[in-house]
């Protein structure tokens, strides 16, 4: 008996050690990694900071390989969902030509503050964030416009600021564009009801989303119906390692990735109520005439934001110049999931502003 219990007391203390050391090596090369990322490019830029931006303090991350390249204000989705736990992974393809910001919006992400007033967000709120925000980066980096890149959400507060305040931007790139909340909404329901058809479970999850009241029980629903039938956001996975991406990610510390689970549900609270009247109040019905370029890079199969919707806006736009990308067989989160075939994209646009430059200067 004695001999079991002194193997069993060595077997553990040797699973210990080995996790031990398992750790230690996770840490290290942790520092080795984040410290390659924290690098500066010689030429470029690479500096995180807190800007005061409409009475709030918010994050942004300045990360380019060369400062004379435009710079493009990347616009997370949501309203609400920051990305900055991994969007380097994927924003950093597009460095060599553009000087690519990322935000977390307000109460978002590195922006949330458990300690400020939560108030009541509005369209009007989230337009003067995204005007000063604007401002500030135009006298950083000493730029005379800067080029816009929203994604769902992102895309539809990014036409609003084009639209709104043309004279700041040379250009808009919406991808999984949104149009308007009340027609998305209602189209996704009915397509939602055909997938249904015959799947009692799918019906069930289906009966727990209530489309004129927006909780966060109800948009689970709904997005659980788009994964149960192969329409989620993430449905091919990514074409990038999660794992490496959130351990070498250089922006976030341990307590950083803690925070952002621990307050995930109240971070999201002041959006909630913006998700019905604050988003209806965005919408681009009506609003076609846009003074710089016009581009979207959509996914074929996206519901989440209706693809037809947005090439039945696109159709009616007004703009110096406009393309429509389309990925065959994409959903809605093409940044994560296809961000190699995105980034050619991106360079594409950024070699048709180049070229733009060039003429002008002729």
């Amino acid at each position: 008996m004695n001999k079991v219990k002194r193997f069993i007391g060595k077997m553990f203390k040797w699973i210990g050690i080995i996790l031990l050391i398992i750790i230690a090596v996770i840490f290290i090369l942790r520092s080795v990694g984040m410290g390659i990322n924290k690098r500066t490019p010689k030429g470029g830029i690479n500096e995180s900071m807190y800007v005061d931006i409409n009475g709030t303090k918010q994050w942004i991350n300045i990360y380019g390989q060369d400062k004379d390249n435009p710079v493009l204000l990347y616009l997370h989705g949501g309203p609400g969902s920051a990305t900055s736990h991994l969007d380097y992974a994927f924003t950093r393809k597009w460095s060599d030509v553009y000087t690519v910001v990322t935000w977390d919006q307000r109460s978002a992400g590195k922006s949330y503050d458990k300690n400020s007033e939560i108030s009541k967000i509005t369209k009007d709120m989230m337009l003067e964030d995204g005007k000063e925000m604007t401002e500030f980066l135009l006298d950083y980096t000493g730029k005379d416009k800067i080029t816009l890149l929203g994604h769902s959400w992102g895309s539809m507060f990014g036409a609003n600021l084009a639209l709104e305040y043309p004279e700041y931007y040379e250009a808009f790139i919406g991808t999984g564009q949104c149009i308007d909340i009340t027609e998305n909404e209602r189209r996704l329901y009915a397509e939602e009801q055909k997938w249904t058809e015959g799947d009692e479970e799918g019906k069930a999850i289906l009966a727990k989303w209530d489309i004129d009241n927006y909780t966060i029980e109800s948009v689970r629903a709904r997005n659980a119906v788009m994964d149960r039938y192969g329409y989620g956001m993430m449905k091919d996975g990514t074409d990038y390692n999660l794992f490496t991406t959130f351990i070498f990610n250089p922006n976030y510390m341990v307590k950083d990735y803690f925070k952002l689970i621990t307050t995930a549900k109240t971070a999201i609270e002041p959006y909630m109520e913006f998700f019905g009247d604050g988003l209806k109040d965005c919408s681009l019905f009506g609003r076609y005439d846009y003074k710089m370029p016009y581009y979207n890079i959509n996914g074929d199969m996206d519901y989440q934001t209706n693809y037809e919707m947005a090439c039945e806006y696109f159709d009616k736009v007004n703009a110096p110049q406009k393309k429509m990308y389309v990925m065959k067989d994409g959903t809605h989160g093409l940044l994560e999931s296809r961000s190699e075939e995105f980034s050619g994209y991106v360079h594409e646009i950024a070699k048709f502003q180049k070229e733009q430059i060039n003429t002008d200067k002729k």
